[in-house]
């Protein structure tokens, strides 16, 4: 099979002859392995591993994305940002925590967002009803 992961700055990972695909979706982790059936989802923050056909397992985090699997060989996995690393114990603890705090962020950054929304409405809405301008 082959694998190719992306971000919209760089192709992170292209490497052929993989035997064995493993990533993680809001169900859970599973596998892709040669002669899949097409398949498409939205991946979690995680860590997306596979196995060449050395047998040697490499490891890529993944700032969620999507993942799709074409014609049981080609799978793709586009996603906001990827690190690879060979040692999965660092990329579980450093990455995956920052992509989190990421996240965390950006929810935060989307709240405030909303309630300035919310306050301007309700300022129009006041100025709107009769009286309201006095």
């Amino acid at each position: 099979m082959r694998l190719r992961i992306t971000t919209p700055l760089a192709i992170v990972i292209d490497e052929d002859a993989v035997r064995i695909v493993t990533a993680e979706d809001a169900s859970g982790a599973f596998g892709v392995q040669p002669c899949h059936a097409d398949f498409l989802t939205s991946l979690t923050i995680s860590v997306v591993s596979w196995t060449d056909r050395t047998g040697a397992r490499h490891y890529c985090a993944v700032h969620g994305g999507v993942l799709t699997v074409t014609g049981g060989q080609e799978i793709a996995v586009t996603t906001r940002e990827a690190i690879p690393g060979e040692d999965l114990a660092t990329l579980d603890k450093a990455i995956l925590e920052r992509f989190g705090a990421d996240d965390a962020a950006e929810r935060a950054g989307r709240v405030d967002s909303t309630k300035l929304q919310l306050q301007a409405i309700r300022s129009i809405v006041r100025h709107l009803q009769p009286g309201g301008l006095s």
